[in-house]
């Protein structure tokens, strides 16, 4: 009787021994040929995580990351959220938002990002902008809407008057692909050295608005040769020439702005 017991105890550690599973993430291959002399005991490749776990947990981290790269924005008033960040406006309870520095000057007038601009197009966009952000059309808003408004009008002028303009429309699409211009860099070309001083002494001889006009036509042909240059070099990718054609756009910008203000 008592090795009866003996045996059915046998057989019921070795059920134990066989149905045993470390964690359902795990594959447990066939348990190996226990032997008299040795202990039963398991093997690392017998461990390994199943396919369907790997998949699982990668395409979990692959979401996670994913999100935490989208930008969410909230508006103050209502707590809408979006993706899509508001320029002015909440999409939900229209109540005007503060400014958002991650949207460039570009975005604001729904502009590629690129130097050469409709000139007529941007007007158009600014002149739409700024009749949304009349002070007539917010002034039974609250305090803080409309310093909003005044604080978005401020901005969307700012973005026109940099756009507008071949020179800071350059120096701009450089900050944004992260290239610092000193447009104060002395340039030691003798060349061009010669030439702007003889430009500056031909503004100051001028004598009446009609020489001034021919000069300001010379020079408006330079900024602009200057400006196709800085095109070339900018889209393929040489942007130390770039920075240059900028450094010499300044100055032929300067000179027209002393033309301006003698006329």
């Amino acid at each position: 009787m008592n090795r009866a017991k003996k045996v059915v105890a046998s057989v019921s550690t070795l059920l134990t021994r066989r149905t045993f599973y470390p964690s359902p993430t795990f594959r447990c291959d066939p348990l190996p040929t226990v032997s008299a002399n040795s202990e039963s005991h398991w093997s690392h490749e017998s461990l390994q995580p199943s396919p369907s776990a790997q998949e699982l947990r990668f395409s979990r981290r692959r979401f996670c990351s994913g999100s935490s790269d989208k930008r969410i924005t909230v508006c103050w008033n209502c707590g809408f959220s979006s993706e899509k960040a508001a320029f002015l406006f909440c999409d939900s309870c229209r109540s005007i938002q503060p400014i958002d520095d991650s949207i460039d000057y570009f975005q604001i007038f729904g502009l590629e990002r690129k130097y050469e601009l409709d000139g007529g197009s941007l007007e158009g966009k600014y002149k739409d902008w700024q009749k949304k952000l009349h002070p007539d059309l917010v002034h039974n808003k609250s305090q803080k809407e409309r310093d909003y408004a005044a604080d978005q009008s401020a901005k969307v002028t700012e973005a026109y008057r940099t756009l507008t303009k071949r020179l800071s429309r350059a120096m701009y699409i450089m900050k944004l692909n992260g290239k610092h211009v000193n447009e104060e860099e002395t340039i030691t070309d003798p060349t061009l050295l010669m030439e702007i001083m003889e430009l500056r002494e031909s503004i100051a001889e001028a004598n009446d608005s009609k020489e001034l006009d021919q000069i300001r036509s010379q020079v408006q042909e330079k900024l602009k040769q200057w400006s196709d240059s800085f095109v070339e070099a900018f889209e393929s990718h040489r942007f130390d020439e770039a920075v240059k054609c900028i450094q010499r756009m300044t100055y032929y910008e300067r000179a027209c702005e002393e033309i301006v203000k003698k006329l």
